[in-house]
């Protein structure tokens, strides 16, 4: 008999967000399930790890029939928990979301939910991102639903690249009014940001980070414009930062 995919569902807003929740109901059918998802909500910690304090697992109960664990830690932390405390073993597959929030563009390089996806590329295993443009906390995740279903069986039957993983970013629609999926790049586009200065009952000064997001790409391949067109976005993603074209360059200079 053939042994069912492993599959590691892990997220950055929290065990308890219905992001996912919606994700282990999209995905527990292809396989035999493990969550380990933050304690708490972790939105924009990036690749972070957690070094200055002890980290904690808790045995969760929260998702019944689905073995669980909340983390004090990061999401970058669960994906390190679970495959050399809790399963000993690289999952076949490493799913992450459903994000309450978008995370295409420049957004990638602070969020969480693909950080984990990312660190699952580092260990060789396929893994994906998924987001859904609504920050709603009771969002409708029925189509973000049929489309992380859809795209995980997709790389469980044809796998990815090792060091890529993917990232999905799902529009804010019904499923009806949704295009079909667009495979493209991740578009210049970030936030200009800017800072709310207040004072606290003290006088102290404190800061909250506002801003607005600006897209700078006018091409019509890119994880922005796929959005804007009613596409589900999926870009592959790597860890290697490098930028490769400007090594010549940087040989010529007298160092």
């Amino acid at each position: 008999m053939k042994k069912r995919p492993l599959i590691l569902i892990t997220n950055d807003d929290s065990i308890y967000a219905k992001g996912i929740a919606s994700l282990i109901e999209a995905v527990k059918d292809l396989g035999d399930i493990l969550v380990v998802a933050p304690e708490k909500p972790q939105s924009g910690m990036g690749h972070a790890i957690t070094v200055n304090h002890p980290l904690r697992l808790q045995k969760s109960d929260r998702y019944e029939g689905i073995e669980a664990y909340s983390c004090s830690g990061t999401p970058v932390d669960c994906v390190k928990l679970a495959i050399y405390e809790i399963l000993h073993e690289r999952p076949d597959i490493i799913v992450s979301g459903i994000n309450h929030g978008a995370n295409y563009a420049t957004n990638v390089l602070y969020s969480g939910t693909m950080s984990a996806a990312v660190e699952g590329a580092l260990e060789g295993i396929p893994s994906i991102g998924f987001s859904l443009l609504d920050h709603d906390l009771d969002a409708d995740f029925d189509a973000s639903k049929y489309y992380a279903e859809r795209i995980t069986q997709e790389v469980l039957k044809n796998g990815l690249t090792k060091g890529v993983c993917l990232n999905v970013n799902i529009p804010k629609l019904p499923i009806t009014e949704i295009a079909g999926i667009k495979v493209c790049r991740q578009a210049k586009a970030y936030w200009e940001d800017k800072f709310d200065k207040r004072q606290d009952p003290f006088g102290q000064d404190y800061y909250w980070l506002t801003g607005k997001f600006e897209n700078f790409d006018g091409g019509e391949d890119t994880d922005v414009y796929a959005i804007q067109q009613k596409y589900v976005s999926v870009v592959p993603t790597q860890f290697d930062m490098t930028a490769h074209h400007a090594i010549s360059e940087i040989n010529q200079w007298d160092i």
